[in-house]
């Protein structure tokens, strides 16, 4: 039987549970326990019924969407998400895509088909959004005129600025006819020329907040000429018009904080400014002052009379460095017709000593000419091929021989060869 190790197995059945399309896409119904939100953003914790338990993680990335509401131990939910391994510690567990309060389902759906349907249309696009300004004077406010909401934006922005003008729409934030009226009270405040609009209410039940899931109330965000925060509920809640508004805030209170610069940061900001304008201007009048000796200095420089001096003293200096090089040019071209009367003299002796050599030599060559020696009478004997004879080893008897004379050629034949032995010879 072969051995394996325990990463083997855990990684085996790992794999097993993940080729199972029947856990990949699982929506499991339970009560929520051991309840942990992680620093790092991830949810951890188990889910039970009356018999058995199974643990679970959501990680951070799918939190924002996946979690809408403030889960806590003992609420009862439906996870949807897979089943799957973590092989280190051998134990299956439900990696969570959402979580619905049970019950609610409905409502989960309708909200995940809205989300999805505005976002394939591009309304969620950073794109659209628009800045929120960084100092305002008048903002409005859409919700309710009494609760916590109101009393946290009003308490919130006159601690940070109590000249901030707050213009209150008192709107309907849940049950029938909220849609309506939050709709209104938005496009009434937009006409009115305010720096930015805070939408919003304090937390509920996802039925509480369910006006701020409605396509009007979108529709109505995304078409304010105004930028508009978004404040619904707690800092878990999320809605609608939270992605389709150009900031959201976690709470009203964070909405007034987003909203409303606080008056010492502008009184800091405005010394700043004035700090920075008075150094600039120094700077300014420093460089001012820099180049306006620079252009007297400069004037002076290019003054006529100083001017017209140094043009008088560069054309004498003109004139001297002329005279100059004309004389050296005169020197230099006596230099040259000396040298070449020098080289014409040298020529004509050479000429005539290459005259004389020539007349020598053409004498020696006229003497040593075969025309010459033809008419003293001697011949240039050739065998029969025309190769020249030289001696009477070259011959023998009965070869045909030529012998060229000055006037024609002798065709002979060879009848007797005899050698002489010459004076020449014998040295």
């Amino acid at each position: 039987m072969k051995t394996v190790t325990v990463s083997q197995i855990n990684v085996y059945i790992q794999d097993l549970i993940q080729d199972n399309v029947h856990l990949q896409h699982v929506s499991v119904e339970g009560e929520i326990s051991n309840l942990k939100y992680h620093t790092s953003g991830h949810i951890y914790f188990t889910l039970k019924d009356s018999t058995s338990a199974i643990q679970g993680v959501m990680f951070a990335g799918d939190r924002r969407t996946g979690l809408t509401f403030p889960m806590k131990n003992g609420d009862k939910v439906v996870v949807s998400g897979r089943v799957g391994v973590y092989a280190r510690d051998g134990k299956y567990q439900i990696y969570a895509k959402r979580f619905e309060q049970s019950g609610s389902g409905d409502l989960y759906l309708q909200f995940e088909k809205l989300k999805n349907e505005l976002s394939e249309m591009g309304m969620f696009d950073d794109s659209f959004k628009r800045p929120i300004p960084a100092i305002t004077k008048r903002v409005g406010v859409v919700t309710a005129p009494t609760g916590a909401a109101i009393r946290d934006i009003i308490q919130i922005s006159h601690r940070r600025n109590p000249y901030v003008q707050l213009i209150l729409y008192p709107a309907l934030v849940q049950g029938d006819g909220a849609k309506e009226s939050i709709v209104h009270g938005i496009e009434t405040l937009d006409e009115m020329d305010l720096d930015v609009i805070i939408v919003g209410r304090g937390g509920g039940s996802i039925e509480d907040l369910w006006c701020f899931n409605e396509k009007e109330v979108a529709y109505a965000i995304f078409n304010a000429k105004t930028p508009i925060i978004s404040a619904v509920g707690h800092e878990v809640d999320f809605t609608i018009a939270d992605f389709v508004s150009d900031l959201r805030a976690p709470t009203p209170s964070a909405a007034a904080e987003l909203a409303v610069a606080e008056i010492d940061g502008i009184d800091n900001c405005l010394k700043d400014y004035q700090e920075r304008l008075n150094r600039q201007m120094m700077t300014r009048i420093d460089w001012a002052h820099h180049q306006a000796d620079h252009y007297g200095a400069a004037l002076k420089y290019h003054s006529p009379e100083r001017v017209l001096s140094d043009r008088r003293q560069s054309l004498m200096d003109m004139e001297d460095r002329l005279r100059e090089k004309m004389e050296l040019r005169i020197r230099e071209n006596r230099q040259r017709l000396e040298s070449y009367n020098r080289m014409q003299n040298l020529m004509e002796n050479r000429i005539r000593d290459s005259r004389s050599k020539l007349a020598i030599i053409a004498g020696k060559l006229d003497g040593m000419s075969p025309l010459k020696r033809f008419q003293a009478g001697y011949g240039y004997p050739t065998d029969a091929n025309e190769n020249h004879i030289q001696s009477v080893e070259d011959v023998k008897p009965g070869d045909s021989i030529n012998i060229r004379l000055m006037d024609g050629k002798i065709h002979s034949q060879v009848t007797s060869v005899e050698a002489l032995e010459l004076d020449w010879m014998k040295e």
